[in-house]
């Protein structure tokens, strides 16, 4: 059974963006999928940050409930999923960009990538356009 987005209550446009991917695993699992391409809960179960398979099914069901992810079922393994952005996902990407650039500006200790790094503060946009085809690709 699904789980409801949480409703907000004060309108707060900031306080509904939380209330529907803003949590670390959400915003973890969404990275996963825009930059390392991840699509099953056995590659995101990979992660390095060590999310506990509850936790990475409660919110594989609560974005796919948001509408931020589909999942639909492996045809060469019909006991494994795929899980994908959605086009409300996709709009999601512009935020993990942004957010990985404020973390390499102020995390001394940032594990960011030079080369996305790069991609982003030179081609910003033609980067964004280039993985919205990849996710929509996929």
């Amino acid at each position: 059974m699904p789980h409801p987005v949480k409703k907000r209550h004060t309108g707060c446009p900031v306080a509904f963006a939380l209330d529907t991917f803003g949590d670390r695993w959400s915003l973890l699992i969404i990275r996963d999928i825009v930059l390392k391409g991840s699509k099953t809960y056995g590659e995101f179960l990979e992660a390095s940050e060590g999310i506990a398979t509850n936790v990475l099914a409660d919110r594989l069901k609560e974005l796919e409930s948001a509408h931020i992810l589909v999942k639909s079922r492996d045809p060469n393994n019909h006991r494994r999923y795929f899980y994908r952005l959605t086009e409300k996902g996709i709009d999601l990407v512009p935020v993990i960009l942004e957010m990985i650039q404020w973390s390499a500006k102020y995390d001394p200790q940032t594990k960011a990538r030079k080369e996305v790094l790069s991609k982003i503060e030179s081609d910003r946009q033609g980067f964004l356009q280039e993985i919205r085809e990849r996710l929509r690709e996929s």
